[in-house]
């Protein structure tokens, strides 16, 4: 028989590679005959993977003809960070979702909405169906009404004047007023409940966490007939807050 075959490699893609990696070594810029040089690539090649790579935002062309990294590459760095983070705390989500047979929710606060990061479910601990978008619904959800709850009152008046509060249940609230009431005075705090106000059936707790000055929030769903549990859900979610924070705020 036949040896195995080796990984089939696309020679384009490593001289592509090649040359980011002789560019992202010049801070000032390099140009094409320089980069070529460098790689052990004809001078042909070089430019037209240099013009392929500047086209799609990877490399940018200075005026005095040499090659910098472009802004993608940055949006791409940006990107792995976030991803190393949520790395770091998916265990520690798994670990929560196991514990109290809960799909688990980890929330950000960033440009000035409500964004899922990340949800650790399984199939005995589905999550809740989003059928409306959470930058929608911070009104609605345990996880976002911890947000607001922890916003200073600039950034919540500036949050709830771009967001209506829509009526997702017969339980959401409606009123700006009751609802700012009920953040004030969260009997759970720093907790906070949504009593099916998103999704008839679910009740859900969340408690804040940070990464690093990056408010979140850490929460779980649970089905309306474990209502009773929710002191021991939070006496829960506290610590593992605290443990999350401590992970997110770790400096890579």
């Amino acid at each position: 028989m036949a040896e195995q075959a080796g990984p089939t490699l696309i020679t384009s893609v490593q001289r592509a590679m090649r040359l980011l990696e002789a560019v992202s070594a010049h801070g000032n810029g390099a140009p094409a005959k320089q980069l070529a040089r460098e790689t052990g690539l004809p001078l042909a090649t070089a430019y037209h993977l240099l013009r392929t790579l500047v086209h799609d935002g990877y490399v940018r062309k200075l005026d005095d003809g040499g090659f910098v990294l472009g802004d993608k590459l940055q949006t791409l760095r940006t990107t792995g960070r976030a991803q190393a983070l949520l790395s770091r705390v998916r265990p520690t989500l798994g670990a929560l979702r196991d514990e109290l047979a809960s799909a688990a929710y980890l929330t950000f606060y960033e440009e000035g909405e409500i964004r899922v990061a990340e949800i650790v479910d399984g199939p005995g601990t589905p999550r809740v169906d989003l059928w409306v978008g959470f930058e929608d619904a911070g009104h609605a959800t345990a996880l976002g009404k911890t947000v607001l709850r922890e916003l200073d009152e600039e950034a919540r008046k500036d949050y709830l004047s771009r967001h209506q509060l829509a009526d997702l249940t017969p339980r959401t609230i409606t009123s700006l007023p009751e609802l700012l009431r009920r953040l004030d005075t969260a009997p759970m705090a720093p907790a906070v409940t949504d009593l099916e106000e998103y999704a008839l059936g679910t009740v859900c707790v969340a408690v804040p966490v940070y990464s690093g000055d990056m408010l979140g929030s850490l929460g779980v769903s649970l089905p309306a007939n474990r209502l009773s549990r929710l002191e021991e859900v939070r006496e829960r979610l506290l610590p593992t807050a605290s443990r999350v924070t401590r992970s997110l705020s770790l400096t890579i």
